[in-house]
Protein backbone atom coordinates (compact mmCIF):
# COMPACT_ATOMS: atom_id res chain seq x y z
CA UNK A 1 0.00 0.00 0.00
CA UNK A 2 1.34 3.48 -1.36
CA UNK A 3 1.82 5.76 1.97
CA UNK A 4 -0.70 8.83 2.05
CA UNK A 5 1.58 11.81 2.55
CA UNK A 6 0.35 13.91 5.50
CA UNK A 7 1.09 17.78 5.51
CA UNK A 8 2.64 19.23 7.70
CA UNK A 9 0.48 21.51 9.97
CA UNK A 10 1.72 25.34 8.98
CA UNK A 11 2.41 27.74 12.11
CA UNK A 12 -0.11 30.46 11.80
CA UNK A 13 1.90 34.11 12.45
CA UNK A 14 -0.05 36.42 13.79
CA UNK A 15 2.63 38.92 13.47
CA UNK A 16 1.80 38.97 9.71
CA UNK A 17 1.11 41.51 7.51
CA UNK A 18 -2.48 42.50 7.31
CA UNK A 19 -2.66 43.22 3.69
CA UNK A 20 -4.66 46.23 3.02
CA UNK A 21 -6.36 47.57 6.28
CA UNK A 22 -7.72 51.08 4.34
CA UNK A 23 -10.49 48.32 2.81
CA UNK A 24 -11.54 46.98 5.79
CA UNK A 25 -11.45 50.36 7.63
CA UNK A 26 -13.45 52.05 4.08
CA UNK A 27 -16.24 49.21 4.23
CA UNK A 28 -16.57 48.99 8.11
CA UNK A 29 -17.18 52.66 8.35
CA UNK A 30 -19.75 52.91 5.41
CA UNK A 31 -21.75 50.21 7.48
CA UNK A 32 -22.72 53.07 9.47
CA UNK A 33 -25.42 55.73 9.32
CA UNK A 34 -23.46 58.44 10.38
CA UNK A 35 -21.18 58.40 7.63
CA UNK A 36 -23.77 57.75 4.83
CA UNK A 37 -25.21 61.26 6.24
CA UNK A 38 -21.45 62.80 6.35
CA UNK A 39 -20.68 61.29 2.72
CA UNK A 40 -24.05 63.05 1.34
CA UNK A 41 -24.03 65.86 2.92
CA UNK A 42 -19.98 66.52 1.67
CA UNK A 43 -20.78 65.61 -1.98
CA UNK A 44 -23.40 68.41 -2.13
CA UNK A 45 -21.74 71.05 -0.93
CA UNK A 46 -18.54 70.11 -3.00
CA UNK A 47 -20.62 69.70 -6.22
CA UNK A 48 -22.34 73.26 -5.56
CA UNK A 49 -18.46 74.42 -5.36
CA UNK A 50 -17.21 72.98 -8.44
CA UNK A 51 -20.71 72.94 -10.51
CA UNK A 52 -22.24 76.07 -9.32
CA UNK A 53 -19.71 78.59 -11.65
CA UNK A 54 -21.52 77.02 -14.49
CA UNK A 55 -24.76 77.47 -13.30
CA UNK A 56 -24.61 81.15 -11.68
CA UNK A 57 -27.07 83.20 -13.56
CA UNK A 58 -25.24 86.10 -13.82
CA UNK A 59 -21.49 87.75 -13.83
CA UNK A 60 -20.34 86.89 -10.14
CA UNK A 61 -18.00 89.82 -9.71
CA UNK A 62 -20.05 92.66 -11.61
CA UNK A 63 -23.35 94.59 -10.55
CA UNK A 64 -27.08 93.95 -11.41
CA UNK A 65 -28.52 96.36 -13.59
CA UNK A 66 -31.50 98.05 -12.33
CA UNK A 67 -30.62 96.77 -8.55
CA UNK A 68 -29.30 98.35 -5.45
CA UNK A 69 -26.87 97.44 -3.03
CA UNK A 70 -28.63 94.79 -0.59
CA UNK A 71 -31.50 94.79 -2.44
CA UNK A 72 -34.32 92.06 -1.34
CA UNK A 73 -34.86 88.58 -2.88
CA UNK A 74 -37.03 89.15 -5.67
CA UNK A 75 -37.62 86.98 -9.30
CA UNK A 76 -34.49 88.66 -10.81
CA UNK A 77 -31.93 87.87 -7.77
CA UNK A 78 -33.67 84.82 -5.84
CA UNK A 79 -31.51 85.92 -2.43
CA UNK A 80 -30.86 89.45 -3.56
CA UNK A 81 -27.71 91.54 -3.99
CA UNK A 82 -24.55 92.30 -2.09
CA UNK A 83 -22.75 94.89 -1.07
CA UNK A 84 -22.16 96.53 -4.14
CA UNK A 85 -25.53 95.33 -5.81
CA UNK A 86 -23.98 91.45 -6.88
CA UNK A 87 -26.01 88.98 -7.09
CA UNK A 88 -25.95 87.08 -4.14
CA UNK A 89 -26.49 83.59 -5.77
CA UNK A 90 -24.07 84.07 -8.49
CA UNK A 91 -20.95 84.90 -5.95
CA UNK A 92 -22.55 82.30 -3.37
CA UNK A 93 -22.47 79.59 -6.40
CA UNK A 94 -18.57 81.02 -7.86
CA UNK A 95 -17.23 81.73 -4.49
CA UNK A 96 -17.14 77.92 -3.17
CA UNK A 97 -14.33 76.38 -4.87
CA UNK A 98 -11.06 78.72 -3.89
CA UNK A 99 -12.42 77.19 0.16
CA UNK A 100 -12.16 73.88 -1.01
CA UNK A 101 -9.25 74.10 -3.04
CA UNK A 102 -7.05 75.69 -0.60
CA UNK A 103 -8.26 73.65 1.98
CA UNK A 104 -7.58 70.58 0.13
CA UNK A 105 -4.24 71.72 -0.67
CA UNK A 106 -2.95 72.71 2.68
CA UNK A 107 -4.10 69.27 4.16
CA UNK A 108 -2.60 67.47 1.80
CA UNK A 109 1.12 70.03 1.83
CA UNK A 110 0.72 69.37 6.02
CA UNK A 111 -0.18 65.31 5.90
CA UNK A 112 2.55 64.51 3.61
CA UNK A 113 5.30 66.28 5.56
CA UNK A 114 3.57 65.17 8.77
CA UNK A 115 3.77 61.34 7.66
CA UNK A 116 7.60 61.85 6.33
CA UNK A 117 8.75 63.48 10.01
CA UNK A 118 6.41 60.84 12.16
CA UNK A 119 7.69 57.64 9.76
CA UNK A 120 11.14 59.03 9.72
CA UNK A 121 10.96 58.90 13.94
CA UNK A 122 9.55 55.98 14.29
CA UNK A 123 12.31 54.34 12.75
CA UNK A 124 15.29 56.15 13.83
CA UNK A 125 14.47 56.63 17.47
CA UNK A 126 17.00 57.86 19.51
CA UNK A 127 18.49 61.67 19.03
CA UNK A 128 16.86 62.45 15.75
CA UNK A 129 13.31 61.36 17.06
CA UNK A 130 13.83 63.57 19.70
CA UNK A 131 14.74 66.27 17.39
CA UNK A 132 11.87 65.78 14.97
CA UNK A 133 9.18 65.38 17.91
CA UNK A 134 10.56 68.51 19.94
CA UNK A 135 10.35 70.93 16.76
CA UNK A 136 6.94 69.72 15.91
CA UNK A 137 6.40 70.27 19.42
CA UNK A 138 7.36 73.60 18.74
CA UNK A 139 5.32 74.14 15.57
CA UNK A 140 2.04 72.66 17.73
CA UNK A 141 2.27 75.37 20.07
CA UNK A 142 1.97 77.70 17.33
CA UNK A 143 -1.98 78.55 16.63
CA UNK A 144 -2.51 78.11 13.45
CA UNK A 145 -4.64 81.75 12.14
CA UNK A 146 -1.86 83.50 14.12
CA UNK A 147 0.86 81.66 12.28
CA UNK A 148 -0.90 82.58 9.32
CA UNK A 149 -1.06 85.84 10.22
CA UNK A 150 2.84 87.02 10.88
CA UNK A 151 3.41 85.22 7.16
CA UNK A 152 1.08 87.15 5.69
CA UNK A 153 2.14 90.26 7.71
CA UNK A 154 5.59 89.69 6.34
CA UNK A 155 5.46 88.85 2.67
CA UNK A 156 1.51 89.55 1.95
CA UNK A 157 -1.57 88.15 1.32
CA UNK A 158 -0.52 85.42 -1.31
CA UNK A 159 -2.56 82.53 -1.68
CA UNK A 160 0.67 80.10 -2.07
CA UNK A 161 1.52 81.42 1.28
CA UNK A 162 -1.91 80.64 3.06
CA UNK A 163 -1.53 77.46 1.68
CA UNK A 164 2.20 76.71 3.43
CA UNK A 165 1.06 78.52 6.83
CA UNK A 166 -1.43 76.13 7.20
CA UNK A 167 0.11 73.28 5.94
CA UNK A 168 2.96 73.63 7.91
CA UNK A 169 0.87 74.49 11.38
CA UNK A 170 -0.81 70.98 10.22
CA UNK A 171 2.29 68.84 9.60
CA UNK A 172 2.97 68.13 13.60
CA UNK A 173 -0.52 66.91 13.64
CA UNK A 174 -0.05 64.41 11.34
CA UNK A 175 3.54 64.01 12.32
CA UNK A 176 2.24 62.73 15.67
CA UNK A 177 0.00 60.64 14.89
CA UNK A 178 2.33 58.78 12.42
CA UNK A 179 5.06 58.52 14.66
CA UNK A 180 2.41 57.10 17.31
CA UNK A 181 1.30 54.49 15.61
CA UNK A 182 4.48 53.39 13.68
CA UNK A 183 6.34 53.08 16.42
CA UNK A 184 4.52 49.39 16.98
CA UNK A 185 4.77 48.67 13.38
CA UNK A 186 8.42 49.11 12.81
CA UNK A 187 8.65 46.19 15.24
CA UNK A 188 6.59 43.67 14.05
CA UNK A 189 8.57 40.47 12.00
CA UNK A 190 7.69 41.42 8.72
CA UNK A 191 9.94 44.98 8.73
CA UNK A 192 12.58 42.60 10.67
CA UNK A 193 12.43 40.12 7.73
CA UNK A 194 12.30 43.16 5.06
CA UNK A 195 15.84 44.81 6.93
CA UNK A 196 17.35 41.64 6.70
CA UNK A 197 17.15 40.88 3.04
CA UNK A 198 18.48 43.92 3.14
CA UNK A 199 15.72 46.57 1.54
CA UNK A 200 16.39 50.24 1.07
CA UNK A 201 14.85 52.00 4.24
CA UNK A 202 12.79 54.35 2.10
CA UNK A 203 10.81 50.98 0.99
CA UNK A 204 10.60 49.48 4.02
CA UNK A 205 8.98 52.63 5.80
CA UNK A 206 6.71 53.24 2.34
CA UNK A 207 5.36 50.16 1.78
CA UNK A 208 5.48 47.59 5.01
CA UNK A 209 5.11 50.12 7.48
CA UNK A 210 2.95 52.75 5.74
CA UNK A 211 0.27 50.50 4.10
CA UNK A 212 -0.34 49.15 7.97
CA UNK A 213 -0.98 52.60 9.66
CA UNK A 214 -3.46 53.78 6.91
CA UNK A 215 -6.45 53.28 9.38
CA UNK A 216 -4.95 56.34 12.09
CA UNK A 217 -4.03 58.19 9.07
CA UNK A 218 -7.29 58.42 6.88
CA UNK A 219 -8.78 59.17 10.34
CA UNK A 220 -6.51 62.21 10.74
CA UNK A 221 -6.68 63.53 7.39
CA UNK A 222 -10.45 63.94 7.83
CA UNK A 223 -10.10 65.76 10.80
CA UNK A 224 -7.63 68.06 9.79
CA UNK A 225 -9.23 68.63 6.50
CA UNK A 226 -12.34 69.50 8.71
CA UNK A 227 -10.38 72.07 10.56
CA UNK A 228 -8.53 73.45 7.78
CA UNK A 229 -11.92 74.17 5.72
CA UNK A 230 -13.31 76.75 9.32
CA UNK A 231 -9.18 78.44 8.77
CA UNK A 232 -9.09 78.94 5.27
CA UNK A 233 -12.97 80.84 5.10
CA UNK A 234 -11.29 82.03 8.61
CA UNK A 235 -8.21 83.68 6.72
CA UNK A 236 -10.10 85.18 3.64
CA UNK A 237 -12.68 86.68 6.43
CA UNK A 238 -9.25 88.73 7.70
CA UNK A 239 -8.66 89.59 4.07
CA UNK A 240 -5.38 87.01 4.05
CA UNK A 241 -7.42 84.87 0.71
CA UNK A 242 -8.47 85.89 -2.14
CA UNK A 243 -8.75 89.55 -2.93
CA UNK A 244 -11.72 91.38 -3.96
CA UNK A 245 -13.92 91.58 -6.06
CA UNK A 246 -13.47 87.65 -6.65
CA UNK A 247 -15.74 85.59 -5.28
CA UNK A 248 -14.96 83.34 -1.87
CA UNK A 249 -17.36 82.33 0.71
CA UNK A 250 -14.90 83.62 3.31
CA UNK A 251 -14.56 86.86 1.93
CA UNK A 252 -18.31 87.28 1.36
CA UNK A 253 -19.33 87.30 5.04
CA UNK A 254 -16.74 89.70 5.80
CA UNK A 255 -17.96 91.97 3.01
CA UNK A 256 -21.69 91.88 3.91
CA UNK A 257 -21.65 91.76 7.45
CA UNK A 258 -22.60 95.08 8.16
CA UNK A 259 -25.38 95.11 6.31
CA UNK A 260 -26.63 91.56 8.26
CA UNK A 261 -30.09 93.05 9.58
CA UNK A 262 -30.76 94.68 6.29
CA UNK A 263 -29.73 91.66 4.05
CA UNK A 264 -28.76 88.67 5.38
CA UNK A 265 -28.45 86.17 2.41
CA UNK A 266 -24.77 87.29 1.41
CA UNK A 267 -23.92 86.12 4.93
CA UNK A 268 -26.02 83.30 5.59
CA UNK A 269 -25.51 81.45 2.49
CA UNK A 270 -21.51 81.32 3.12
CA UNK A 271 -21.97 80.39 6.87
CA UNK A 272 -24.50 77.38 5.91
CA UNK A 273 -22.27 76.13 3.46
CA UNK A 274 -19.40 76.57 5.48
CA UNK A 275 -21.25 74.25 8.68
CA UNK A 276 -22.82 71.72 6.56
CA UNK A 277 -19.51 71.03 4.82
CA UNK A 278 -17.80 70.96 8.24
CA UNK A 279 -20.44 68.98 9.46
CA UNK A 280 -19.96 66.44 6.79
CA UNK A 281 -16.54 66.04 7.01
CA UNK A 282 -16.84 65.67 10.77
CA UNK A 283 -19.59 62.85 10.06
CA UNK A 284 -17.03 61.06 7.65
CA UNK A 285 -13.86 61.28 10.18
CA UNK A 286 -16.39 60.13 13.37
CA UNK A 287 -17.32 57.35 11.27
CA UNK A 288 -14.27 55.82 10.37
CA UNK A 289 -12.74 56.58 13.60
CA UNK A 290 -15.06 53.93 14.87
CA UNK A 291 -14.25 52.08 12.25
CA UNK A 292 -10.91 51.76 13.33
CA UNK A 293 -11.30 51.63 16.63
CA UNK A 294 -13.61 48.41 16.50
CA UNK A 295 -11.12 46.89 13.46
CA UNK A 296 -7.91 47.72 16.29
CA UNK A 297 -10.52 46.22 19.09
CA UNK A 298 -11.02 42.94 17.01
CA UNK A 299 -7.54 42.44 16.06
CA UNK A 300 -6.48 42.85 20.06
CA UNK A 301 -9.01 40.05 20.83
CA UNK A 302 -7.92 37.86 18.25
CA UNK A 303 -4.20 38.34 19.61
Amino acid sequence: MSEIAVAEPVAVDLEARPGRPWRLLFSTAWAQHRTKIGLGITLLIVGVAFIGPFLAPYEPDQGVEGQFPFAPPSSETWFGTDDLGRDVLSRFLAGGVSVLVLAGLSTAFGIVLGVAVGLTAAYSRGTLDDLLMRSMDVLLSLPQIVFALVLAATVGPELWLLVLAVGVTTMPRAARVTRGAAVEVVEKDYVRAAEAIGLPRRRILFSEVLPNISSPLIVETTLRLTFNVAVVAGLSFLGFGLQPPAADWGLMINENRNGLTIQPWPVVLPVLAIALLTIGTSLIGDGISRAAIGIERGRSGRG
